[in-house]
């Protein structure tokens, strides 16, 4: 004990003197065998507590004995540290000579080596135990973005590195981490406290011992830092000097994990037994005495040196039972209950020995049966494999890094009635059972700061919603993102989602991106009204075509209608519709035959068409060079000629189109990268090179006839057909120029509406500019329909129309 004389260490030393004269009066555990004690005060630092520990182990007089030790004995085995850097020290020094070492408080993971500590045993759980148990905890409440204090020593620097790397593996963040000094500065405090005012975390872990904590909170309070939700590592959660009016509206609501507790009976009236008294094994009874009154002790011959001189007399009677303070509290005992546990727990391991329980493993030597003095490894060895039950119901073992069952109450600081703070139990923690069960918590239980029913919240970022994807900010911790919503075809149906997923092909995301929903199907059909408008110019252009066709038939005995070739006309008029028909291939739903049918009845259609008009371009020629001297040329290019080129030329796009439909022919397809949202059918043209010779073929022989009737443009003659079939040509070229930009920007349906509209439109020119003025004149103007009328009366050339 040091001067600031803490009232928990001394009722921690008087459960040790509790427990060992309890089993002293214990008929079956070492009979005949009384245990002693020696105490040395380690005043919570390294040096005093290994001048402390060696002194025990050598057996210095100058500990404080018990009247029943032998002086010169060495102790068999040592109960302490409280804290985990001197214990760190004591562990360190007295491991070679294999003294055991139990701990009832030093918590530091860096203990469990057993390589550098292999005679340090303790019954209270390792850190790294409460650490997994306080990362289970955020985790459990959705913490993800926490600060954290600690004390600048082995404890408080090992616990904030384990927690900090837990709750990295558990997707949290820490805010900041700062550490206590080991010597008070108020700057230093300060910082810390200005740290914890500006920082967004609400949720803040305490790795720290009461004392230090104190220091910090009383800066807490002066700066009115309010809002914050307090953890408490085991050190402090039930530490009776924080829970004092000063501290109730700070740490009101603070959670944290406990030591397990229990009521040990008859400790009450031990603890309040005992009196002051001259001899030398009361000095720490007596430096009790005069800090709980406040007087000195008068005894003759001692010194106590406690207080000033001038301090009121102590009479050694008065009645501490009236006395509200912590030495007397027994009514949640938890590390008293750990030292009670050690003390067992050498008594266990001391009979185990003695009655040779474990044959063949004494060390050395020495017979089984163990006599005085015995050494200190035999007694560690048996100390390793204790195991039983004590009056609590609880297993008392250790594993083989000397730990105990790691188990832990979770406490809650809640106000009582009269305004006092209350620990109260809120769940529990056993890292012995698998994952996922470890952590048992009653959240309707728990009372939060200020009073608050509602788990707090403490993140970076609020939460991404279903729809959205979490971008981690550069620069920045995990926990801070921005929430970016999903591209279109992806979606999210999870809050904070790392990434979006893309629907499946035929699937597009909804609005919300949270469901992917069957694409809209999407064709040219006979329903839609562009459809219908299109069947509709269709039928049209049929039937004009046909109407010609009527009516260059009623007339195919006038001048004009012979003097037109009417093969060649009734030819060329059946071509043009089969064009306009073949645009009904390219409504409806695409198949496998339709595309195909589509393409051929297209191109061959067309070239029908054009190799017509090449044939009546070739006549007009060949009858202008038939009116000079001596030509023969109209014979020689006479009817056969004519259906042969027609024929040959149309052979040749079937050809074509005959290879395409065997090698790779056309094919429905799906488009889904088009248009988001929709399933655009398609006709794949398969082969593209065969596509482009089918094109590039009809377009070859266009320009032959534009060429052809370009030269004919100005020859005499009333009629010169030639000049129609140039503007006609014009036409069909700005057509299907102007289509080419047209197909490529249309989307979907539309794509198929402007090839038709290409289609119909080159139809309708070549129909109109060819036949309309011939029509004209036979329906309007009859009178010119006369033989003479179509003859050039000075030259006397025909212009075969």
């Amino acid at each position: 004990m040091s001067v600031s004389f803490d009232y928990r260490a001394f009722r921690w030393v008087q459960t040790m003197i509790f427990a060992i004269e309890e089993i002293n009066k214990n008929g079956t555990l070492l009979p005949g065998v009384s245990l002693g004690y020696k105490i040395a005060d380690s005043c919570d630092n390294v040096h005093d507590g290994l001048r402390g520990a060696l002194t025990l182990v050598n057996g210095n007089d100058e500990a404080v004995l018990s009247p029943k030790c032998n002086k010169s004995f060495p102790v068999s085995a040592i109960i302490g540290l409280a804290s985990s850097s001197p214990t760190r020290a004591v562990a360190h020094t007295i491991g070679p000579f294999g003294v055991p070492l139990i701990s009832y408080f030093a918590t530091c993971a860096c203990l469990t080596n057993k390589r550098e500590f292999p005679t340090f045993l303790r019954t209270v759980p390792s850190d790294l135990f409460q650490v997994r148990g306080l990362v289970q905890l955020v985790t459990h409440f959705k913490w993800t973005w926490v600060g954290a204090v600690a004390t600048d020593d082995d404890y408080g620097q090992y616990g904030l590195q384990s927690f900090a790397e837990q709750l990295k593996e558990h997707g949290g963040c820490l805010s900041f981490y700062k550490t206590i000094p080991k010597t008070y500065s108020a700057e230093k405090i300060r910082q810390i406290v200005e740290t914890i005012k500006s920082s967004t975390a609400k949720v803040i872990i305490v790795f720290t011992t009461e004392g230090k904590f104190s220091e910090l909170l009383k800066e807490v309070i002066r700066q009115n830092v309010t809002g914050r939700q307090w953890v408490a590592s085991e050190a402090w959660v039930t530490a009776t000097l924080l829970s004092t009016t000063e501290f109730q509206e700070t740490l009101g609501g603070t959670i944290g994990f406990a030591f397990r507790s229990a009521q040990i009976p008859g400790l009450r009236d031990f603890l309040w037994r005992i009196r002051p008294s001259p001899s030398p094994e009361s000095v720490f009874v007596n430096m009790f005495w005069e800090k709980l009154f406040d007087c000195k002790l008068n005894f003759p011959g001692v010194k106590t040196n406690y207080l000033a001189p001038n301090s009121h007399i102590c009479t050694g009677s008065e009645d501490f039972r009236a006395t509200n303070n912590i030495y007397s509290d027994v009514s949640q005992l938890r590390v008293s209950y750990n030292v009670y546990k050690a003390v067992y727990g050498i008594a266990h391991a001391l009979h185990e020995l003695l009655e040779c329980k474990h044959k063949g493993e004494a060390l050395g030597n020495r017979a089984c049966k163990a006599v005085f003095p015995f050494e200190h490894r035999q007694l560690l060895n048996y100390l390793k494999k204790v195991d039983f039950i004590n009056q609590f119901g609880e297993r008392v073992n250790f594993d083989e890094n000397g730990e105990p069952v790691p188990l832990y109450d979770i406490i809650n600081w809640q106000k009582d009635d009269s305004g006092n703070i209350r620990f109260v139990k809120v769940g529990s923690f056993d890292a012995s059972t698998p994952k996922g069960t470890q952590l048992n918590i009653n959240e309707k239980d728990i009372m939060w700061y200020d009073g608050q029913e509602q788990v707090p919240r403490s993140v970076c970022s609020k939460s991404c919603p279903p729809g959205t994807r979490k971008a981690i900010r550069v620069g920045e911790p995990l926990c801070c993102f921005d929430c970016l919503p999903c591209a279109e075809g992806e979606i999210s149906y999870e809050s904070d989602s790392t990434e979006c997923t893309k629907c499946p092909p035929d699937h597009w995301s909804d609005k919300d991106r949270t469901m992917c929903e069957p694409r809209a199907i999407e064709f040219l059909s006979f329903q839609d009204t562009l459809g219908i408008i299109l069947v509709i110019l269709t039928f049209v252009g049929v039937s004009v075509t046909l109407a010609t066709v009527v009516i260059f038939y009623n007339c195919r005995s006038t001048p004009l209608v012979r003097a037109n070739n009417s093969e060649l006309s009734f030819l060329l008029l059946i071509a043009l519709a089969l064009c306009f028909l073949c645009s009904l291939l390219f409504i409806g739903k695409p198949s496998v035959w339709s595309c195909m049918a589509r393409h051929a009845a297209f191109a061959i259609s067309f070239v029908l068409c054009i190799s017509c008009i090449l044939v009546k371009t070739i006549v007009v020629l060949v009858a202008f060079r038939a009116t000079l001297p001596g030509s023969n040329a109209i014979k020689r290019f006479g009817p056969l000629q004519q259906r042969a080129i027609i024929f040959l030329c149309t052979v040749v796009q079937a050809v074509l189109c005959a290879l395409w439909l065997i090698v790779a022919p056309p094919f429905p397809f799906k488009n889904t990268s088009y248009q988001g949202g929709k399933i655009i059918l398609e006709c794949k043209d398969g082969s593209t090179l065969a596509f482009y010779l089918v094109l590039g073929y009809i377009g070859l022989l266009s320009c032959v006839c534009f060429v052809l009737a370009f030269l004919g443009r100005k020859l005499p003659g009333t009629f010169n057909e030639a000049k129609f079939i140039t503007f006609s040509m014009f036409i069909f070229f700005a057509v299907w120029i102007s289509f080419i930009p047209a197909y490529q920007s249309s989307p979907g349906k539309y794509t198929v509406a402007v090839e038709i509209f290409a289609i119909l439109s080159s139809s309708f020119g070549l129909l109109i500019c060819i036949f309309a003025p011939k029509c004209y004149i036979i329906l309007l103007r009859p009178e010119k329909n006369t033989k003479k009328s179509i003859t050039c009366s000075k030259i006397k050339k025909n212009n075969t129309l």
